[in-house]
């Protein structure tokens, strides 16, 4: 007899139960390509969230529906929840950081530049990549207003705040955060601090060089509009500090076996397995009724991205159903068998699909492969086991080649368009990937020589 949709039983238990054809993976390949593609060849279509809902109904239902028909209802409940889990965190992190306001405009000096994009860097893996890079971009964008040469800056905000300074816990980056629900414990990321620093003050030494230069050949004009119209940093909503602090809290502590201990119940019962969400909401409820209306209008807050996240990632967490199936069955066969292969595989497609889909992807393929002698395994919550080499690889190759393209990672497009809004002249597309090519290609392959086995 199979579980009712309401049951709280792991979904491993089942998910051998039914192995769909491998032309179901369709549908996840073209919710994939509609992201990647519709931005860019039907910009002004795509902008509706309406119309996004729409190309994931066209591609998860189908899906969902045959799941239904096959009765794997605790699949669709293990997916649905997951899902919701996932909208939950990001809206309570974007709401908290939508209360903090960073006002000012500093010298824009070399130093202080990559003063922001240090901060950024540090702050993003707290509160999220959206949350530091909503934060941070326009005091920023402020700061270097007087500028003449603008753009390079954006650009390695994007590598650095938006995308590789996420890495050191689940709240930083979405990927990790659905590594999180799969059972990778809360402080494993913390491990990733090496690879963490070496990439981002490589990053940071060759931004220093690179604005040093342009700051030598700006107008003597621009410098000394740069010098006159200085403001100090001015801080206002430092209250959302204490929500953040409890979306972490939450997070690192309200799991299924704490709850159990705490309330009884097993880890299995109601409160053990929602009670996470439950928090959420409630944090997310309360920071946004004690947040003042002027500082989320001094953040142009608004629901809108928040609305775009849960229209794509229904379509995406309905349709990678049966890719993750599939993966469950056909993984040792794909011929990824390496921690190269896997930080190089994720990454290429992090770069020009959305890095979290792609992370679910690979993660379940190195999960698929067992533990290869001589590596340290990594007993995930649902009971599994992965190895640890093949975790690294994947989670660096999904965080930090989400900053290779705009389309790599959802607070990328933001940034550039908030940039572009301030009239600093982005690049194109292809644009950005030069820049990327050229700035952060080498970075990886370093990393890949150094920290991977």
């Amino acid at each position: 007899m199979r579980p009712s949709f309401l049951s709280t039983a792991p979904v491993q238990e089942h998910a051998a139960g039914f192995l769909p054809a491998p032309a179901w993976v369709a549908p996840f390949v073209a919710m994939l390509l509609a992201i990647a593609v519709l931005p860019l060849v039907a910009p002004r279509w795509w902008h509706s969230n309406l119309n996004r809902f729409k190309v994931s109904l066209l591609c998860g239902l189908p899906v969902l529906g045959l799941f239904a028909w096959h009765g794997e209802w605790e699949v669709i409940r293990h997916t649905v929840h997951e899902y919701a889990s996932f909208v939950l965190l990001l809206t309570s992190l974007y709401v908290a950081s939508g209360g903090i306001v960073l006002r000012g405009d500093l010298k824009a000096t070399p130093w202080v530049n990559a003063a922001f994009l240090l901060l950024g860097a540090l702050l993003a893996s707290f509160m999220g990549t959206t949350g530091a890079a909503m934060l941070l971009i326009r005091p920023l964008l402020k700061t270097i207003s007087e500028r003449r040469y603008r753009t390079h800056t954006v650009v390695f905000f994007i590598f650095m705040v938006c995308n590789i300074g996420g890495c050191l816990t689940p709240l930083g980056d979405p990927p990790l955060f659905l590594g999180y629900l799969r059972g990778v414990p809360f402080s494993w990321t913390f491990g990733l601090v090496k690879e963490w620093a070496f990439v981002n003050f490589i990053l940071l030494g060759v931004y220093l060089a690179l604005d040093s230069w342009f700051w030598r050949h700006e107008d003597r004009s621009h410098l000394l509009r740069d010098r006159v119209e200085v403001q100090p940093l001015r801080l206002a909503g430092g209250r959302n500090f204490l929500w953040l602090g409890a979306v972490v809290l939450s997070v690192a502590f309200l799991t299924p076996a704490h709850l159990a201990a705490w309330l009884g119940g097993g880890e299995h019962g109601f409160w053990a397995v929602y009670g996470r969400d439950l928090a959420l909401v409630a944090i997310a409820f309360l920071a946004y009724r004690t947040t003042p209306a002027e500082h989320r209008r001094a953040n142009a807050f608004t629901w809108h991205p928040m609305v775009e996240v849960g229209a794509l990632f229904f379509g995406i967490f309905l349709s990678m159903m049966a890719a993750i199936q599939l993966l469950h069955h056909y993984g040792p066969e794909l011929g990824v068998e390496d921690s190269h292969m896997f930080f190089w595989a994720t990454g290429s497609l992090s770069s020009f699909l959305d890095n979290a889909p792609t992370y679910v992807v690979f993660f379940e393929t190195a999960a698929s492969l067992g533990v290869p002698p001589g590596h340290p395994a990594l007993e995930l919550a649902t009971g599994r086991v992965v190895s640890e080499y093949f975790l690294i690889a994947v989670s660096l190759g999904a965080v930090f080649m989400g900053a290779m393209t705009y389309i790599g990672n959802a607070p990328n497009f933001m940034v550039k368009a908030i940039a572009e809004e301030r009239k600093v002249p982005m690049p194109s597309f292809f644009g950005y990937l030069l820049y990327s090519v050229v700035f952060l290609l080498p970075v990886f392959f370093l990393t890949n020589l150094i920290f991977l086995r």
